[in-house]
């Protein structure tokens, strides 16, 4: 057995010094030459697909701040007309106090009251609609 030992060991010392030789100029040149160009297109492509990715999240996240402003502004007009219907509902019962034409102009002004209200509610939120 260590007859077949030995010859294999030298042979592979053998291939193993000849793999420290040194290239030639040329040869270095041309594979320095190769790895930066791979190097390059390898950066280039991560950048583009960073860029790819980066307007996908500006995209969602722009989506997101639409909905976002378009429900802030919907329920400020809900607030806005919770508001003006207790509002309402306070001067109709304070209405009540009254009587005759005096009982009816103050129902009247706050159906008039109310209606002022809601059409104001309606206009500040399409005009936060728009702002975006």
């Amino acid at each position: 057995m260590r007859e077949y030992l030995m010859p294999t060991f030298v042979a592979a010392a053998l291939v193993l010094a000849g793999c420290n030789k040194s290239k030639s100029p040329e040869d270095v040149s041309q594979d320095v030459a190769k790895a930066e160009h791979k190097a390059n297109n390898e950066v280039t492509k991560s950048e583009e697909r960073a860029q790819s990715a980066l307007d996908k999240s500006y995209e969602k996240v722009n989506n997101q701040e639409i909905k976002f402003n378009n429900d802030a502004a919907h329920q400020t007009y809900n607030v806005a007309v919770a508001k003006a219907d207790g509002d309402r509902k306070v001067a109709l019962a304070t209405c009540e106090s009254q009587s005759g034409d005096a009982q009816k102009a103050c129902k009247d002004q706050a159906e008039a009251d109310y209606k002022t209200a809601r059409a104001d509610a309606r206009v500040i939120a399409e005009a936060a609609l728009q702002q975006k």
